[in-house]
């Protein structure tokens, strides 16, 4: 399920919702546009300056008036350089505003990602949800920072250009406007194919990445498999794509371009011609004629700029659009509002799952079906099942990672549902069977179990785990980097130290999905021995893919097909000659 299809389109429009998302891009905007408004007018001083110095001072009755040229070019100068001091005002307001926006919408959609259900993130690749929140809000940033104020200043500077020139000349102000209506009227039918080549652009940008991304996580397996051609070929394949789509998108735009800078050449052209014959009639003076040429100028030079701006505004909303996609997948397992909002009462959680269904969102894929089950409060307990058969997602309903089609999770009598995320995940940790680590010491990684933990606290938790001989071993003890995702750990150690961290998080209930399965024999006994020690007092719950970690509970909850087929304890369950008994003597037989 990829979150591109899934998710709504953008609400109540692009200026709207850019403000419901990011309302720091509206602070001040009123002040930036009149500022760009007093900015614009600025630049009207040197047609108004060239008309009146040829007109009333080097043309003047009498002769060149040396003085009336000096003046009105001092006024001149100082209005350009006030109009550079203007100028300068805004851009840096419009970047201050836009980077607050642009920062406020990055944390929204970093936010939501991980307010996404696990199954939802599994459906597009890490990849592409990193370039949504990355590359695609790198791309409005450009338009913000660069292309918007462009547009903005070049439509400003159009209007009043406009009205000048029909001030000094309705009939060239008429054959301006006559060459450029028809280029504005067609210019919509111009940009649609644009708009939609770019929004390829930004897909084939979100594969690239995400081929490369797990090309790079995944090179060990690649080596290990002979396998770097096969990926090569495919990150080859992803660059590719992206190149003859942009190359396509930069086509579509060419002939936009192209349109312009003919209409632009002609109006120049039409405008000296027909400004000569006015002339010669008595109708024009020289002075303004030349004034018209820099207003026409005025105004081909943001038809031109404003081809190249709409190029970089199809950009902008094709990854506007990815990012509020985004922002827009509907949460389906949502925080508690209002009065459902309860607390998880103190102690070890009794677990009770009542008549609950799970199915694959979007399809019709049974996972769990009429699932019940009574987990006392301090009690072990053991999911075992074939693999397929939905014990990890068991799992995910008790942590509420996932939320029942059907049915309720309750949590010392609490609907798993109505329990604030940050209470529940802290009273209730889960252990995934390949712990990930972030790219930082041993110390900071299990300081992640409980912030603000002293490096006592730790090195206490490694003791009770029967750990200190391996963390002394360590070359820097606690201060050990562990490389990106942990890579400089081996997998069983990268497990020690995820077993440490939720240790020190002190949870009231414990979900271990086979949280040993990547230690080594020695250190598994080791692990076993303290975590006698540990579960003590509070409930566990342990997806277990070994039987000896069922043979350790005191109850064995056994899942086949989506449905909990045998509950009892792991002697009864090997005598009973279920599906467990046939599990047990194969496990028996294994290790014979």
């Amino acid at each position: 399920m990829s979150t591109a299809t899934s998710a709504p389109a953008p609400r109540g429009g692009v200026l709207g919702r850019a403000r419901e998302l990011a309302p720091e891009f509206a602070v001040g905007l009123g002040v930036t546009l009149a500022i760009a408004a007093a900015t614009t007018v600025g630049k009207l001083v040197v047609p108004v300056a060239v008309q009146q110095t040829i007109d009333t001072g080097v043309l003047a009755e009498g002769g060149p008036d040396v003085r009336r040229v000096v003046t009105v070019c001092a006024i001149a100068a100082v209005v350009v350089l006030m109009t550079t001091v203007t100028a300068w005002v805004v851009n840096v307001r419009l970047f201050r505003s836009t980077e607050a926006g642009l920062a406020s919408l990055r944390v929204r959609a970093f936010r939501h990602v991980h307010d996404l259900a696990v199954l939802t993130q599994s459906g597009e690749r890490r990849g592409a949800l990193v370039s949504r929140v990355t590359s695609d809000v790198d791309t409005i940033s450009t338009f913000l920072q660069t292309g918007m104020l462009v547009l903005v200043l070049s439509l400003g500077q159009v209007v009043l250009a406009t009205a000048v020139m029909f001030f000094y000349s309705w009939q060239l102000a008429l054959v301006v406007l006559g060459c450029f209506i028809p280029l504005v009227l067609i210019r919509n039918r111009l940009q649609r194919p644009v708009a939609k080549a770019y929004a390829l652009v930004r897909v084939r940008m979100g594969e690239m990445l995400g081929a490369i991304s797990e090309t790079v996580v995944g090179a060990d397996v690649i080596r290990a498999h002979a396998a770097s051609a096969r990926s090569w070929r495919a990150v080859d394949a992803a660059v590719e794509g992206h190149r003859k789509q942009a190359v396509k998108a930069q086509v579509a735009t060419a002939a936009t371009f192209s349109a312009g800078v003919v209409v632009s050449g002609l109006v120049v052209a039409l405008v000296i011609v027909v400004g000569t014959l006015l002339g010669i009639g008595g109708e024009l003076t020289l002075g303004r004629l030349l004034a018209f040429l820099f207003l026409a100028q005025l105004w081909v030079g943001p038809v031109q700029a404003t081809t190249e701006v709409l190029n970089e505004l199809q950009n902008a909303l094709a990854g506007w659009r990815r990012v509020v996609e985004l922002i827009d997948t509907p949460v389906v397992v949502p925080e508690p509002a209002g009065d459902r909002v309860q607390a998880l009462p103190a102690g070890p959680v009794d677990v009770r799952v009542e008549d609950v269904a799970y199915t694959y969102p979007g399809t019709e894929k049974v996972v769990l079906a009429d699932v019940a089950l009574h987990l006392p409060a301090g009690s072990r307990t053991a999911v075992v099942g074939e693999t397929g058969s939905g014990k990890t997602t068991l799992a995910r309903l008790v942590t509420r990672l996932v939320d029942p089609a059907h049915g309720r999770v309750l949590l010392n009598g609490v609907d798993a549902r109505d329990l604030p995320s940050r209470e529940l995940h802290r009273r209730v940790v889960a252990v995934p069977q390949e712990g990930f680590l972030f790219d930082a010491s041993v110390g900071a990684n299990v300081r992640r179990g409980r912030p603000g933990a002293t490096d006592d606290d730790v090195r206490g938790a490694f003791a009770e785990l029967g750990l200190t001989g391996w963390l002394d071993g360590l070359p820097e003890g606690l201060d050990t980097p562990v490389g990106q995702r942990g890579e400089r750990l081996s997998a069983g150690e990268r497990q020690l130290v995820a077993l440490a961290r939720a240790h020190l998080a002190d949870p009231d209930l414990l979900v271990l999905d086979e949280a040993t399965s990547s230690v080594d024999p020695a250190t598994e006994v080791r692990l076993q021995r303290a975590l006698e020690g540990v579960l003590s007092g509070r409930t566990s719950v342990a997806i277990a893919h070994r039987l000896s970690t069922a043979e350790a509970a005191d109850t064995v909850v056994v899942v086949d097909g989506g449905r909990v087929v045998e509950v009892g304890s792991a002697v009864e369950l090997a005598q009973a000659g279920g599906p467990y008994s046939r599990l047990h003597a194969a496990w028996t037989a294994q290790h014979a």
